[in-house]
């Protein structure tokens, strides 16, 4: 009767140990996660259809998952997009709506996808760029990483190619752009300039919107973060929990800087000049701007003097258009061979069969539609961007049902098999993947501040709050709505602030090229889609 406490001890003990046992094997039979962010990306992708750029390890991906055709971003800028897709709020309740504002400032308590992760037993770890630096803390948003981040654009040295070292500027290895780095560094040291006032005083004549140079692909920040991405996925392997591993590649960002070999792949002839430069017709000035972002690089100014420019967008001679877009296929091509990389180790590590693999661009960007370039509109090619989503156990197919990024949060926990929180915006998009549905909702919506001041040369893309425009897409139209006086749609509709409206028909005119919103023949369609704009915006009043 004496050992009757140590027996009892003994069982405790060892009920404890297959109760922890069984909760590690549980966690283990989770899927992993991989989550690519890819920058400026827009669907300009074999597997969406593109017969010229050359994407061979993305349509790979795609042919192991869900290809969601119709996909669009909350907000056509890095900052806003990357807090609605990592969160699965969107703009209105983030508010960042810039790139200045820092997500927590606003919402302290706010929970993001990686953060929730971590509750579910996930370890959650990141590289490159996955927020927007701006719009978080100097941890690349603490509260989303067991483990701390890795780094945003750079990594550490080692990772780079000896025979070139890390490029100057962050973004350039041709020794004629180093030479002349060096000297207006020199030159603003000289006049006692540092830090960001010096660094700002370089780019203004250091600062080309592409680079063609003849080095190994970790010359450049992707390549060297790939090489790091790996590494991590080898441990990854041996952890105990299931992991949630964000890479993001900041190509095709600007500047469209690549190696060589990607370059190569095209020839400048061939390069797809936008067939529709100009306004649309009935169109709404308020959704234009004059591309501040690409203007802002060193090769850029000089163009103009020459070239006879209109009273929006930026003008550009046809030879420059075809080298940036030229630059943005080969930035594209450099990128998709680093995803490559990931998807490789995977597989040698046996772990595609076990891991959930999404992959996004954060919005579309402008190659001279519209007469516009960058993002920042509301218009298709801003807002619609890739979306790719593999996970174990679904058959690949492809979906032309709306979507947006706030379903991506959702989405990702209904397929690791974790409840979903109640407080999202999206909807999970799980039942397009396995085909239990052919849609899980009617449209998507997107929107974008715009201030009242006609040039934006100086904006950068950095919104004002003067001027909102809620740009709803379902499989046919686009209706957009422009409110001023600062209105959000967290408060009460009022139609004395509308200051435009647009509708597009794709069917008719895919490249937006006649606003028909006022349109007789329209009318019904008009209406009914205004209708549904505001169900939406009463659903967000606070």
């Amino acid at each position: 009767m004496k050992n009757y406490p140590n027996f009892y001890k003994l069982i405790t003990i060892v009920f404890i140990f297959l109760f922890l046992l069984q909760v590690s094997a549980q966690e283990k039979t989770k899927p992993n996660i991989l989550f690519i962010a890819i920058d400026d990306l827009k669907p300009i992708l074999g597997c969406y259809g593109d017969k010229l750029v050359k994407t061979p390890n993305i349509d790979r991906l795609a042919k192991m998952g869900t290809v969601f055709m119709n996909n669009y971003c909350q907000q056509a800028v890095c900052g806003p997009t990357r807090a609605s897709i990592m969160t699965g709020k969107r703009p209105d309740y983030t508010q960042v709506w810039d790139l200045k504002t820092k997500m927590r400032d606003i919402n302290p308590d706010i929970l993001s996808l990686p953060q929730y992760l971590i509750t579910q037993g996930y370890s959650t770890q990141g590289i490159g760029k996955i927020y927007d630096s701006r719009c978080v803390d100097k941890k690349m948003d603490a509260p989303s990483w067991s483990v701390p981040y890795y780094n945003y654009f750079k990594t550490e040295e080692k990772y780079y190619a000896k025979e070139t070292g890390m490029p100057i500027l962050g973004a350039y290895q041709l020794p004629e752009t180093i030479a002349l780095a060096e000297k207006f560094t020199k030159e603003g040291q000289d006049k006692g300039l540092a830090d960001k006032e010096l660094e700002d005083y370089v780019s203004k004549s250091v600062k080309p919107s592409l680079e063609c140079a003849d080095v190994p692909d970790n010359a450049y920040n992707d390549g060297a973060n790939a090489l790091r991405a790996l590494e991590i996925l080898e441990k990854l392997k041996s952890d105990s929990k299931p992991f949630f591993f964000a890479v993001g590649f900041s190509k095709p960002h600007l500047p469209f800087v690549a190696p060589k070999k990607y370059w190569d792949l095209y020839k400048r002839e061939d390069m797809p000049v936008a067939p529709f430069q100009e306004k649309s017709k009935n169109s709404v000035d308020v959704a234009y701007h004059n591309a501040g972002e690409i203007r802002g690089y060193s090769d850029i100014p000089s163009l103009l003097s020459f070239t006879d420019q209109k009273d929006f967008g930026l003008t550009l001679p046809i030879d420059k258009q075809k080298e940036l877009i030229h630059g943005y296929y080969a930035a594209v091509s450099y990128t998709d061979a680093q995803v490559g990389k990931l998807l490789d180790k995977l597989d040698a590590l046996g772990l595609t069969k076990k891991t959930i693999i999404v992959l996004w661009g954060d919005h579309g960007w402008h190659l001279g539609d519209h007469n516009l370039w960058c993002k920042h509109t509301n218009f298709e090619q801003a807002t619609r961007t890739p979306l790719i989503i593999s996970a174990p156990g679904i058959l690949p197919t492809t979906s032309d049902a709306p979507s947006e990024f706030v379903d991506v949060f959702p989405s990702i926990c209904d397929l690791a098999g974790v409840k979903i929180p109640e407080t999202l915006d999206g909807k999970s998009l799980k039942p397009l993947m396995n085909k239990s549905a052919k849609s899980v909702k009617e449209f998507s919506i997107s929107q974008y501040p715009r201030s009242g001041n006609k040039s934006e040369t100086e904006r950068q893309g950095y919104a004002s709050s003067k001027v909102m425009g809620y740009s709803l897409r379902d499989k046919r139209y686009r209706y957009t709505i422009w409110m001023t006086n600062d209105f959000r749609s967290t408060q009460a509709y009022n139609a004395d602030l509308i200051v435009g409206t647009e509708l597009y028909d794709y069917d008719k005119d895919p490249n937006e090229t006649i606003n028909v919103a006022d349109e007789v023949s329209y009318k019904a369609v008009a209406k009914d889609l205004k209708a549904k704009m505001l169900v939406f915006l009463k659903s967000q009043v606070k």
